[in-house]
């Protein structure tokens, strides 16, 4: 029982640092993709925020959420899944948070590296017992696309 509720604290601890990194907000849609996107996405419903969704159940137009949700393990291809599913919807403004729940060395740096290459810029990455959370974002992405 004690178990229990050392994770649940766990996972906690995890859903309010990646509220804080992105500012999220009961004024922001969010979406939620990766490993354990279905916990994410009841965390963040039992927090009230209701502008969140399932990027399998999202049906709004192009760009238009302001967060961005991922949980990762140990897969870049499964990262690089996620992060296509979920980019489409963003805005050009958009915050990112990323859970990576993997151990090994450099796999903070290939998750990062493909967040730029989409426009995002690191803000910030705090450790938490379930594994890092990365912020990014998306800043200028709209001047850019607009002198392209």
């Amino acid at each position: 029982m004690l178990q229990l509720h050392t994770s649940t604290s766990e996972h906690d601890q995890v859903v309010e640092t990646m509220i804080t990194l992105t500012h999220l907000s009961n004024l922001n849609r969010a979406i939620v993709a990766g490993d354990g996107s279905t916990e994410l996405y009841l965390a963040l419903r039992r927090r009230g925020l209701v502008l969140v969704g399932l990027h399998s159940a999202f049906r709004l137009r192009k760009a238009a959420c302001a967060v961005g949700l991922i949980t990762v393990r140990d897969s870049l291809a499964a990262f690089e899944a996620a992060l296509a599913q979920v980019a489409p919807s963003l805005g050009t403004t958009a915050t990112i948070a990323v859970l990576i729940k993997s151990g090994e060395s450099g796999f903070a740096l290939k998750i990062r590296k493909a967040l730029e290459r989409i426009g995002f810029r690191i803000e910030a990455g705090v450790r938490c017992q379930q594994g890092l959370v990365m912020s990014a974002h998306r800043r200028g992405y709209a001047q850019l696309d607009r002198a392209a």
